[in-house]
């Protein structure tokens, strides 16, 4: 581990000491472009807008999707970390404006967006329309399921109510699970789900890969998946039942609140509805639901809010927002 190695560092590192291995450099990028490309080559050409954020994806996301058949229209792929354009980061509406502009201009197929260390994914449709992580894992599970005749998938507390009811509706297993990198995909391993991922945009492919998130090698996926059809972006995800929904909602809180004020919310709502108890809590409302849960990294309680009408979600999130209030908890 980690310490071992500041520890073997410590002893050895500073003295004369001579030992008999050997150095070997290798060029792991090419490597990894071929690897990408050999497993997955365009039905027919599309047009793809890649907004790399000037991020780490920078150095293999237009030669991945472009050795797949991909007409790539570059945008910051330029690795800078000062990140002189936007904030690599594609679950940020403000960070995808450039992205739904340049689809538009170039009728493109859709846009493809990393985040700065290219683990995580966004895109666009044909239309301009965002399309959030949790969709893109439906998409990409229906694919699998399609293509193996049954599969499973893991899904974090935030993700749409559409994933698991589309999903089950074709007869793949879904399984809802706490937010969190390592435990989502410790979760996949224990479950041997073919893939997992969180409305984040962390999406973990243990069919035909290797189990971790990786958004060039995702967008290839969805980009190869999408030649296949003769569908648009657009027009698949018109067959999905429409929720209305919030982005995720930060609420500052300070850290020695954050689990006392989710046993309260269990225990209040928990009386009046039925609470899933997975991470944080995910109250179920008629024709909706509201999720609070403390974060795992910061002084914050996450939000969100989903319900089939408008309405239906403006009440939901106004109860719990009410609530939160009682407990002198405001939301910004």
């Amino acid at each position: 581990n980690i310490q071992n190695l500041r520890n073997f560092d410590a002893e050895y590192g500073a003295g004369d000491q001579k030992g008999g291995g050997s150095l070997l450099r290798k060029n792991v990028i090419l490597d990894y472009i071929k690897d990408v490309t050999g497993r997955f080559q365009l039905r027919k050409p599309l047009k793809v807008v890649l907004d790399c954020g000037n991020g780490a994806g920078s150095l293999v996301g237009v030669e991945v999707l472009e050795g797949i058949g991909a007409n790539v229209v570059p945008l910051y792929c330029e690795s800078d970390g000062t990140f002189p354009n936007h904030h690599p980061d594609p679950t940020v509406d403000e960070n995808l404006s450039d992205l739904i502009m340049a689809v538009q201009k170039e009728g493109a197929d859709l846009g493809i967006g990393f985040d700065g260390d290219a683990d995580r994914i966004g895109a666009v449709d044909d239309r301009g329309n965002i399309v959030r992580g949790d969709l893109l894992l439906l998409l990409l599970g229906l694919d699998i399921l399609r293509k193996n005749g049954n599969a499973k998938m893991i899904f974090d507390v935030k993700c749409s109510q559409v994933i698991p009811e589309e999903f089950t509706k074709a007869g793949g297993e879904a399984i809802m699970w706490k937010t969190g990198h390592s435990l989502i995909k410790n979760k996949m391993t224990e479950e041997g789900a073919d893939l997992a991922g969180e409305l984040s945009g962390h999406i973990f492919f243990a069919d035909d890969y290797f189990g971790f998130d990786d958004a060039p090698y995702c967008a290839a996926r969805l980009v190869e998946m999408l030649s296949r059809s003769e569908m648009s972006l657009f027009e698949m995800l018109k067959g999905f039942n429409v929720y209305q929904s919030t982005p995720e909602i930060r609420i500052d809180i300070p850290e020695n609140r954050k689990k006392e004020i989710i046993d309260a919310a269990a225990q209040h709502f928990g009386k009046l509805y039925e609470v899933l108890d997975v991470d944080g809590v995910r109250i179920l409302f008629e024709g909706g639901w509201g999720l609070l849960r403390a974060s795992n990294t910061q002084p914050i309680l996450v939000a969100r809010f989903e319900a089939e009408k408008l309405d239906q979600l403006q009440e939901i999130r106004s109860e719990i927002e009410e609530w939160l209030e009682t407990k002198g908890v405001l939301v910004q």
